[in-house]
């Protein structure tokens, strides 16, 4: 799971502030598996937080996710709330594994973190094509 702040350049008429980024605009809220599929969507105005926005996710694709067994995440999702909001949505035996970095401000190779960024490229590069 994870989350990207953008500027909202299209006319639209909601957008919010991400404090933490110092973006206006909208936030990017997705869900992949480990080949980087996407299952769980959702766009909201960007002062809405990574934990509110991935429940909001997981929430409306919960159809589809009857299968998933562990959620990982970044340290943005930390937090017993969190992880009891992705209990009662999905089911109580799912787990949520935080990547935690073990040094700050040194380069380290994450396992299973790379996916949710392709595909966040792949969705800025699909805009660039269309002249955004």
């Amino acid at each position: 799971m994870d989350a990207q702040s953008v500027k909202n350049t299209d006319t639209a008429a909601l957008k919010g502030y991400d404090a933490g980024k110092k973006v206006s605009g909208i936030k990017r809220h997705i869900a992949v598996d480990t080949q980087g599929l996407p299952h769980a969507v959702a766009v909201t105005t960007a002062e809405v937080t990574d934990r509110n926005g991935a429940l909001r996710a997981l929430q409306r694709c919960k159809c589809g996710l009857k299968r998933v067994q562990s959620l990982l995440c970044d340290s943005g999702y930390v937090g017993q709330p969190f992880a009891q909001g992705v209990k009662d949505i999905l089911a109580e035996h799912v787990t949520v594994q935080i990547a935690k970095r073990s040094e700050l401000h040194t380069f380290k190779v994450m396992p299973q973190r790379w996916v949710t960024g392709i595909v966040n490229d792949m969705l800025f590069l699909s805009q660039a094509d269309r002249g955004v």
